[in-house]
C-alpha cells in the first residue's frame, strides 16, 4: 500500500562553510553527514546531514545564492529568512543533545515548558544556533 501521508523530505540551511556546518550537526547534534567528501571534491554543490530515515537539512554554501534562480528574486533568500527548525528527539536524545552542546560551549536557552507543537505539548525544549546563525529548537515530548 501506498502511503499519502506529506512529510517534510528538508530543509536547506544558508552557511559559509559546509564542511565545518557538517562536522557541527555530526558532532555537536548527533546527525549523519552526507557527500561531505562528494562536497570537498567538488563533485556535488552542497552535503546535507540526516536527520531521520526520511528528513535531511542540506547545507547550502551562501556562495551559490547567486545562482538560486528557480524563482524571482531566490537569491535574495540567502541568510537567515526562516525563524527556527525544531528537532522532536526522544527524552534520552533531548537530554544527550543538551550535554554534547553544553560540554562544546555552544550557548542554549532556558528550559521552557509546555511548548506547544505538532503533537501537542513538549513537556520541555530549548533553542541553540549553529555555527552559522540558524536557530534550532530541542524538545521532546512524553
Amino acid at each position: 500500500m501506498t502511503d499519502n501521508t506529506t512529510r517534510l523530505d528538508h530543509v536547506v540551511l544558508w552557511v559559509r562553510d559546509p564542511v565545518a556546518a557538517a562536522d557541527f550537526y555530526e558532532k555537536a547534534v548527533g546527525l549523519e553527514p552526507l557527500r561531505v567528501t562528494e562536497f570537498a571534491a567538488g563533485e556535488v554543490s552542497f552535503p546535507s546531514v540526516r536527520l531521520n530515515d526520511e528528513t535531511i537539512f542540506d547545507l547550502a554554501p551562501l556562495s551559490i545564492a547567486e545562482r538560486m534562480n528557480m524563482l524571482p528574486d531566490a537569491a535574495g533568500s540567502a541568510g537567515h529568512p526562516v525563524n527556527h527548525v525544531c528537532l522532536a528527539l526522544s527524552k534520552h536524545d533531548f537530554d544527550a543533545l543538551r550535554t554534547r552542546l553544553e560540554e562544546r560551549s555552544v550557548p542554549v536557552s532556558d528550559i521552557s515548558r509546555d511548548s506547544f507543537g505538532a503533537r501537542g505539548k513538549a513537556p520541555r525544549s530549548f533553542y541553540f544556533r549553529d555555527p552559522d546563525g540558524n536557530v534550532l529548537e530541542a524538545r521532546h515530548y512524553a
